[in-house]
């Protein structure tokens, strides 16, 4: 007479877990979240009211603008703009490979992408210190008054949108962000794309016009 194996205890049992109801309004939800997008707004607003106040001083006394832009760095400038689209587009990479579930791909373009940000920094920080030695201080007249106040801010954003990247690329590197959960490094992502898109504003309008 065979013996049939007994039957496991309800206590070695695992519960299958219910499925999650899904989110109705996640197909409506823009990429990294709505809060994202409305940081994104508030600050595009911001910004384009400080151009808008730069381009009205200038349009009162082009002359003394004109001056103030002779004295800028155009090739710093520039350098910059390639290094912050550089930065932009090894983001992209960091976050195709991340949906793709390859971590590590992901976290080394990453951290290129943190690299670019730092880089920019110094260039602006070389930038800074050539028209600080030069006496172009904040304050001096309206051009570079406007000039710190607006290349200031964006220098921080571009800082705080490196050290938010450092978060995550450790983060990536412990497994918390993967292919099925990334949602936070793509607005980390949207954020440093805002850095990007304000710099293609700035600068034309402080370097070139």
């Amino acid at each position: 007479m065979s013996h049939l194996p007994p039957p496991e205890s309800s206590q070695n049992q695992t519960e299958p877990h219910p499925p999650e109801s899904p989110d109705p309004w996640a197909p409506y939800e823009p990429p990294g979240g709505i809060l994202v997008w409305i940081i994104v707004v508030v600050e595009l607003l911001t910004f384009l009211a400080g151009i808008g106040v730069f381009l009205y001083q200038r349009a009162g006394d082009p002359e003394a603008f004109t001056r103030g832009r002779d004295l800028l760095s155009q090739p710093l400038a520039l350098l910059n703009t390639a290094i912050l689209l550089t930065g932009g587009w090894f983001m992209v990479c960091s976050l195709t490979e991340l949906r793709k579930g390859m971590r590590e791909k992901s976290l080394r373009w990453i951290a290129a992408t943190i690299a670019s940000g730092l880089a920019f920094l110094a260039v602006k920080v070389v930038e800074y210190t050539g028209k600080i030695e030069q006496g172009h201080v904040f304050g001096e007249d309206t051009f570079f008054t406007l000039y710190y106040a607006l290349t200031g801010f964006h220098f921080i954003h571009v800082a705080v949108a490196v050290l938010i990247l450092l978060y995550f690329a450790k983060q990536i590197r412990l497994g918390r962000y993967h292919r099925d959960h990334h949602d936070d490094v793509e607005a980390g992502g949207i954020f440093w794309h805002l850095c990007d898109l304000i710099w293609l504003f700035l600068f034309p309008t402080l370097y070139l016009l």
